[in-house]
């Protein structure tokens, strides 16, 4: 039983890098609006005396492929939340309307594509660090196994196969998310 614990977990920690990878990746700006860009953004709000997710704190929408339209669920919150997206430093500019907050999001140009596709293709070095990371200490778990007479060394081969196809077929998920992400980026 060790033995199929051992793949299962090495399955999951190496889906939940590919997911985070995922979200890393979607709050990267593709030129497009998008609520990922924003609704991680935290904001302090002195009425609450705390910081919160600005997704906690408003709806965000996009009614309009270049508009992020947030609107607070407590109105006291407004000028909490422009002064959080004014020094995240994620390069939009709030404009206030009422009750509700405007972020236009501006045309990218090639040169900053680029340094984005370049910054998606670091967090995807990244994701593959980690899936090798947790493959390398499902092998060393397997070889533990195996000394301590748990499993036998065909099992133990056997196993260290399955884990290989594991990574190669995880890495090949995120090459494929960094390919979509890139073409995102890099379509004018």
């Amino acid at each position: 039983m060790p033995l199929e614990t051992a793949l299962l977990t090495a399955d999951d920690a190496m889906t939940k890098a590919v997911e985070y990878a995922i979200h890393e990746f979607s709050a990267v700006r593709t030129g497009k609006a998008s609520p990922a860009l924003v609704e991680n953004v935290d904001i302090h709000v002195h009425s609450y005396g705390s910081t919160m997710k600005l997704k906690q704190l408003a709806m965000i929408s996009t009614p309009e492929p270049r508009l992020i339209r947030i609107e607070p669920f407590d109105g006291a919150t407004l000028k909490d939340i422009e002064r959080g997206i004014n020094s995240s430093n994620i390069g939009l500019n709030p404009s206030v309307e009422g009750k509700v907050i405007r972020l236009p999001v501006p045309e990218l140009s090639t040169e900053r594509r680029q340094q984005m596709v370049k910054t998606i293709k670091g967090m995807a070095e990244e994701a593959r660090v980690r899936v090798r990371s947790v493959r390398r200490d499902t092998i060393e778990e397997l070889k533990k196994l195996q000394k301590a007479g748990t499993i036998t060394e065909d099992d133990l081969h056997r196993s260290e196969k399955e884990v290989q196809t594991m990574t190669d077929k995880k890495i090949a998920e995120i090459d494929q998310h960094v390919a979509s992400k890139e073409k995102e980026i890099t379509t004018v």
